[in-house]
């Protein structure tokens, strides 16, 4: 028989022996009876090795009991080395369980208990190991799959070798049946991805706590279920993180304990946070531009709308096109995501700039197309609407109710994307066309901005503008301000506006009131016609002024 496979230790060697390194080397050779955390056999050696090269030492044993991984560190820390990342997610313990020796008399550490939670292993154990080299106390912890007291784990009785007699297999396989329960009940509720939003501010948690009601919304418009909120107050943004490593490490212990398969940041990630934070939890990440990205995706059904979401995509993933690694694995179609090396990056690179550029060609060939209608639109003389809004205000149930039609809604955030126009007589057999627009929201992705830039093109020949604010929202006046301030950028800010208050059916009338007097707006409920007239005439009257304001622009040429 030839010799053994070497199998390599893990750490720094520098300044030992190569006596020392051969019997840390024949650590592998041992197994551990798959009932046991430990043997007192093996303890007693890794502490009487450890004392003689005074560094810690660690090994990460399968339920085998066989050890799969022996590790060397300095005298306070041991560096657990990458391990695979599991193909399923966070839908298990890892299967390893982790034991050390401390030789400062010192019980678990915090680095100990993280170390633990991130990277869901069976078990963490420390082993005090005498000035002799013997092993004194065995200090241990596992994760639990509810928190209790803050806690994502609990932290055993220290016990002496010889009393450290836990049923390693049983209480690991009860610990998996009550993590699998629990997700096992959350996944009947979110049968796709399940989440968990995340908001890390430096301010106060006022202003986080509505951004995460509006993220919520969104990943509800996308078919995800949301099972937890977290914010975090810093003192100082990580840059690397964007989180401390303890809040991380909390974040992947309640994604097990939940079922969860993915973490949502309000905040906007840049490419080197989104592969830290994927490689530090094994969780897919995304932030809020992809999030908006991903509902765009879903919601574009016309040939226009398909291409302005591929190429605000294709805009978005192109700096996070880093070669291989599990961060690149959630971005769609996996661009970037596999190939040998750089050279495969820059091809990939590339082909997404080729893409854009033609996709931009064939914008601008579909915005000459809206360009001859609107000039058609033009020569009949005919007013032009537009209405406006937060997305899910109600302005594609209002167009229904003012032009009797059949307009797609649903109470999800961008149900509308192609904008659609129809007309509407009045009474006085006067007509006008009124356009329903993509709905506006707070931090609209500027790639969005820019790639619906020929859709958004519409609003420059409207006559007037029906904002449509669904004053049921708690936070209407703030939807008021971002709208008005995307019309700012946009330069739209010229054309005349009509406030529209929606949804007065689900607030108070005396509220209503006062909000009107204060905004200057109308009052409606779109889904009751008889609640209309009031805007009715409001647009007779806007046209009135339109027709009086053209003939006198006419007689002042001549």
């Amino acid at each position: 028989m030839g010799d053994p496979i070497i199998r390599k230790i893990h750490g720094n060697l520098t300044g030992l022996k190569a006596s020392q390194i051969k019997r840390i080397q024949n650590i592998y050779r041992r197994r551990v009876p798959p009932k046991f955390v430990i043997t007192p056999d093996l303890a007693r050696y890794m502490c009487r090795l450890s004392r003689d090269i005074r560094k810690q030492i660690g090994i990460l044993v399968n339920r085998k009991g066989e050890i799969e991984y022996v590790m060397v560190g300095d005298h306070k820390h041991i560096i657990i080395p990458d391990l695979e990342p599991d193909q399923d997610g966070l839908s298990r313990l890892k299967g390893l369980r982790c034991i050390h020796t401390h030789i400062h008399g010192e019980s678990l550490t915090q680095d100990d208990l993280m170390d633990l939670s991130l990277l869901r292993l069976d078990m963490m154990v420390a082993l005090e190991a005498t000035s002799h080299g013997l092993p004194k106390n065995v200090y241990s912890a596992h994760l639990l799959p509810k928190g209790k007291d803050g806690n994502n784990w609990i932290i055993l009785e220290p016990k002496s070798v010889a009393e450290f007699k836990v049923d390693f297999l049983s209480m690991v396989d009860a610990l998996e049946e009550e993590f699998s329960r629990g997700q096992r009940i959350r996944e009947i509720r979110g049968k796709g991805d399940r989440a968990i939003l995340v908001s890390v501010t430096t301010g106060s948690a006022a202003q986080p706590k509505r951004s995460l009601d509006e993220l919520e919304e969104l990943a509800r418009s996308a078919g995800i279920t949301v099972f937890e909120r977290i914010i975090q107050r810093l003192k100082q943004i990580n840059p690397k993180y964007l989180m401390g490593k303890g809040m991380i490490s909390d974040l992947a212990t309640r994604s097990l304990q939940l079922g969860t398969n993915l973490l949502i940041f309000d905040q906007d990630l840049n490419p080197s946070q989104v592969k830290s934070i994927t490689e530090f939890t094994e969780l897919r990440v995304i932030d809020r531009t992809q999030l908006i990205l991903d509902i765009f995706a879903q919601r574009a059904k016309t040939r226009e709308g398909k291409i302005q979401v591929e190429m605000a995509q294709l805009k978005y993933m192109l700096p996070r096109l880093v070669g291989k690694g599990t961060a690149m694995s959630r971005l769609a179609g996996g661009i970037g995501g596999r190939g040998p090396g750089e050279t495969k990056l820059e091809i990939d690179r590339r082909r997404a700039t080729d893409r854009i550029n033609r996709l931009k060609g064939e914008l601008r060939s579909i915005s000459q197309e809206r360009k001859y209608r609107r000039l058609r639109r033009g020569k009949k003389g005919l007013p032009i609407i537009s209405i406006i809004g937060y997305t899910n205000a109600g302005k594609s149930t209002l167009l229904n109710a003012l032009t009797n039609s059949h307009v797609k809604v649903e109470d999800k955030l961008f149900a509308t994307l192609d904008p659609i126009s129809r007309k509407l007589r009045f009474p006085r057999e006067a007509e006008v066309i009124i356009t329903d627009t993509v709905g506006f929201i707070k931090n609209l992705p500027q790639d969005l901005i820019d790639a619906f830039a020929a859709t958004l093109e519409e609003l420059r020949d409207a006559d007037f503008l029906l904002h449509i604010i669904d004053i049921s929202n708690p936070y209407f006046e703030d939807q008021i301000y971002s709208v008005e301030r995307i019309l700012e950028d946009l330069g739209l800010d010229n054309i005349p506006v009509v406030r529209v208050f929606n949804k007065m059916d689900k607030v108070e009338p005396g509220f209503v009131a006062q909000q009107c007097k204060i905004f200057n707006g109308i009052p409606i409920s779109a889904i009751k016609l008889r609640s209309l007239p009031l805007l009715i005439h409001k647009i007779e009257y806007m046209m009135e002024r339109l027709s009086i304001s053209s003939l006198e622009k006419v007689k002042a040429q001549h």
